[in-house]
């Protein structure tokens, strides 16, 4: 076994969304909370209500320090292949709880209502967004921007292709093998490194299951400004999906949903082939829509396959083991059919967070804010099966409600397309309920 070289804490694998929002939500955690408060005879931040309490909590905020965590991306750069992502309210609402929300929505207008049209017959459906429902569309690298920005110098280290992990057999720590050759022991280890996630290996959880769909995803900028309006469009085809959503006034975003094919592999490292492969598929499509995508950036552009882990294995994957857990797509990857994987992956991150903070111990080795705690991995267990068990149902109906939507969109058979309807109408009468989830506060 090659030499560990390095002891850490509390590693996040992947610098991703989710991996760089749970690193956020861990530093922005009010650690210290839960072990000065009580001396004052304070409860809650509600009952801060006189001066010389006010003043103690003061203090307390300037010797805050969070929790210390260390991302491990394989890339050279932090990178958003995808172009856009679209953002509900939940997702919303998580990104104020890591400070960061403010900010990003000074990148992106406010879309007000979905539209759906059918080639075949004309027919239209409109969706209202929600009665204060709050959906935007914004650009994956200004979201992974802000993330990175926002956490301490050094919390990233980018080339670190993971190859596997093990368990010391003594402690029960992790052993992160690199590619360099080197090892990293982690007392605690989060998998954010996607559907094809090292971590979930270890925990020995299915691989996700292929769709038979693609997506090809990209940017069209109108130098003198579109008229799209804020409206997010969807247009159905024989065997392809086009969907347009405005960022601002002058960027839009799109995707092209579309049968896979067979060159896939090859055709997905060339941005011209992608180009090429988009339009093939959008033939008989309206010329506005052909012309967006004829003008769109070409750099901006990705083909990907699309994948997901079934409802049924979230129900009963067992997603922790130890102080060994996994979030957002290594933990549930999903189809985009909802909107709904990002925003889902950082409320993983606030979840794992509160988790976590809550359970740590004034002890030893771990110092925060000139303080000693102990990494517990006991403590870190039940951390860890808490935040499980919070997310695990949320999760369950996200997929399945993503799920049927996929077996509606390929075109199905009259009897799945039947069975599909029939549930959807009996478990999600609200198509857009999965947008008002409040994940809670850090």
């Amino acid at each position: 076994m090659d030499r560990v070289e390095e002891m850490e804490e509390i590693i996040v694998v992947g610098g991703g969304i989710c991996g760089l929002a749970t690193a956020l939500a861990l530093h922005r955690f009010l650690l210290l909370i839960y072990y000065f408060l009580p001396i004052i005879g304070i409860i809650s931040i509600k009952q801060l209500i006189n001066p010389c309490q006010c003043c103690f909590f003061m203090v307390y905020e300037l010797l805050r320090k969070g929790i210390k965590s260390l991302v491990l991306e394989k890339s050279e750069s932090l990178r958003a292949t995808g172009a856009g992502i679209t953002i509900r309210t939940n997702g919303w609402r998580a990104l104020d709880q890591l400070g960061v929300g403010s900010k990003l929505r000074k990148t992106a207008i406010h879309l007000q209502r979905e539209q759906d049209i059918w080639l075949t017959d004309g027919k239209q459906q409109e969706i209202p967004l929600g009665e204060g429902a709050e959906t935007r569309c914004l650009r994956r690298s200004d979201l992974i921007t802000s993330l990175a920005e926002s956490l301490p110098p050094a919390t990233i280290r980018l080339g670190c292709q993971i190859l596997s992990v093990t368990q010391h057999p003594l402690t029960s720590y992790s052993i992160i093998q690199l590619q360099n050759g080197s090892s990293i022991k982690a007392k605690v280890l989060i998998g954010c490194d996607g559907a094809n996630s090292v971590v979930a290996d270890f925990l020995q959880l299915k691989p996700p299951k292929l769709l038979p769909l693609s997506e090809v995803r990209g940017f069209t900028n109108f130098a003198n400004g579109h008229d799209f309006g804020n409206d997010f469009v969807q247009v159905w085809g024989d065997h392809s999906i086009i969907g347009r959503m405005p960022v601002d006034n002058n960027l839009v975003y799109w995707f092209v949903t579309l049968k896979v094919n067979p060159r896939g592999s090859v055709v997905a490292k060339d941005p011209e082939l992608i180009h090429q492969l988009a339009l093939e598929s959008i033939k008989g499509f309206p010329a506005e829509l052909v012309s967006m995508i004829t003008n769109c950036d070409r750099e901006s552009l990705s083909l990907a396959r699309l994948r997901h882990r079934a409802p049924w294995e979230i129900l009963l994957g067992s997603f922790q083991n130890g102080t060994v857990t996994v979030a957002g797509d290594a933990m549930h990857v999903m189809g985009p059919f909802l909107g709904q994987g990002g925003s889902a992956g950082i409320e993983d991150a606030i979840v794992l967070a509160r988790c976590l903070a809550q359970k740590m111990h004034e002890i030893d080795h771990v110092k925060t804010g000139g303080r000693q705690v102990m990494i517990s991995p006991h403590k870190v267990g039940e951390a860890f099966d808490e935040y499980v068990k919070e997310r695990r149902m949320r999760l369950v109906w996200l997929s399945t409600q993503t799920y049927l939507c996929s077996l509606l969109v390929k075109p199905p058979s009259f009897l799945v397309e039947f069975v599909c309807n029939i549930l959807m109408m009996a478990l999600f009468s609200d198509s857009i309920a999965h947008t008002q989830y409040d994940c809670g506060h850090l």
